[in-house]
């Protein structure tokens, strides 16, 4: 039995008594990822635990943390099982719903529409959120009142009983766990205020593209490190959504090694971009808006154990070899562990990218005085290929440089030194690939 309820009727319910949009298709896809960006910081703010969240057409929600809390419904189109022989691993394409496939995938019908909608349901915020409106009157729909959701719920609770009456059971099984819903009133208020500084914070300023006095140089940085920010988040968030898709994929039983294989690389190729470019969003800020960091006792040492394999795998890729090696008995350190990691990361990425193969990278860690020295190494048989000077390199902006030997862009040196010191380290680059980090011990008292 097909409902009479589409995703179409449901963004259009959501906007009623709501005025036209005037955004184009653009301006409106900027305000939706921002948004979501938005919502994923409020409930990791609220450590919301149990939940559900239904999306179309593809999944909205990215941050880890939430997508291992929260249950996942997602419709998702019919056609993209014609365009892949993965379509059989996906979440869902059987009848029946797949309890640990990260999300229950129902199928989209032509009549829905394409445009994107969320739908959360937590016990601390229930909202929904789509995209709606004619070309030229598109606009960002949030409502969280308690009458869209009632609506919402009904009518979604419609559309799944019509195609499956056990699936329908599930999700008011599912409601009926999260127990009494209260929500936050302060949300809608503070919502719209936070999506503007989003917009402000990561979004080009197309003011300060025209007519600007050549004379007048200082906002040209701000521009750049504003549209650095833009660029970066444009980059990431689809790669965490492919990412999602990519391990809801892995968590079938029955795909073949080979598509498994290949899955894995596709899963580790986007987590490493992802972490890529979260260091050049995370530079462009330091450079925009310098803050200072809280810095706590962190093992350095534990943490280099915990990431060796992980950069194992990424070198043997490219024919490197990872020699790590720790003094007993190290004491802590002062830096941010949950920032330090992925910097870590781009330390091997930027030292190790290009190395002909057969080369080896040495990292130690090791006393001195009142720091620990943290120093990578490399050793190749060509010492043209190891080679890393900064002369060779071109400056793009005050963030980014790009090698033309290799096509590398990275974050420059200036760069690098100032996001490290904001993590506790004096970053200092030696002959060749060479370089050496020290972080201050970390007292009795600290």
């Amino acid at each position: 039995m097909v409902s009479d309820t589409s995703l179409l009727d449901l963004r259009q319910r959501l906007a009623r008594d709501i005025r036209p949009g005037q955004c184009d298709e653009a301006g409106v896809r900027r305000l939706w990822w921002a948004a979501l960006e938005v919502i994923q910081e409020s409930l990791m703010e609220r450590r919301v635990q149990a939940g559900l969240w239904m999306a179309a057409p593809l999944p909205a929600l990215y941050e880890p943390d939430l997508l291992h809390r929260l249950n996942g419904w997602v419709w998702a189109p019919e056609n993209l099982e014609s365009l892949s022989p993965l379509h059989a691993a996906l979440p869902g394409s059987g009848r029946s719903s797949l309890k640990n496939a990260g999300f229950c995938r129902l199928p989209l019908e032509s009549r829905d529409g394409d445009d994107p909608l969320l739908l959360v349901i937590t016990p601390e915020l229930q909202l929904a959120l789509a995209i709606n409106g004619k070309p030229g009157e598109r606009q960002l729909l949030m409502r969280c009142d308690a009458e869209s959701l009632s609506d919402a719920l009904r009518m979604v609770g419609e559309r799944i009983e019509a195609s499956e009456t056990a699936l329908a059971d599930q999700l008011r099984e599912q409601l009926t766990d999260l127990g009494p819903l209260r929500n936050d009133p302060d949300f809608d208020r503070c919502f719209w205020p936070r999506l503007a500084e989003k917009l402000t914070e990561s979004a080009p300023s197309l003011t300060l593209q025209s007519f600007q006095d050549p004379a007048d140089s200082q906002q040209t940085p701000a521009h750049e490190l504003s549209l650095l920010e833009a660029m970066t988040h444009e980059v990431r968030t689809p790669l965490a959504t492919i990412r999602t898709l990519i391990r809801s994929l892995l968590r079938r039983k029955d795909l073949p090694s080979v598509v498994a294989n290949r899955l894995q690389q596709i899963d580790v190729e986007c987590s490493e971009q992802i972490d890529r470019f979260g260091l050049i969003f995370q530079a462009a800020e330091l450079q925009r808006k310098p803050s200072e960091t809280q810095l706590a006792r962190t093992d350095l040492g534990a943490i280099l154990q915990t990431l060796e394999p992980g950069w194992r795998e990424q070198l043997d890729r490219r024919g490197v070899t990872l020699q790590l090696g720790l003094d007993s008995d190290l004491p802590e350190v002062l830096s941010d562990a949950r920032r330090l990691e992925p910097m870590l990361g781009g330390l091997i990425d930027r030292v190790s990218r290009g190395l002909p193969s057969g080369s080896r990278l040495l990292l130690q860690l090791q006393p001195a005085g009142a720091r620990l020295k943290l120093q990578l190494q490399v050793r190749s048989q060509s010492s043209d290929a190891a080679a890393d000077d900064d002369a060779e390199k071109e400056q793009v902006g005050t963030v980014l440089s790009w090698e033309p030997s290799t096509g590398s862009l990275q974050l420059s040196q200036d760069a690098t030194r100032q996001l490290m010191a904001s993590l506790g380290g004096r970053y200092q680059a030696r002959r060749k690939r060479d370089l050496t980090v020290f972080f201050p011990v970390a007292s009795a008292h600290s």
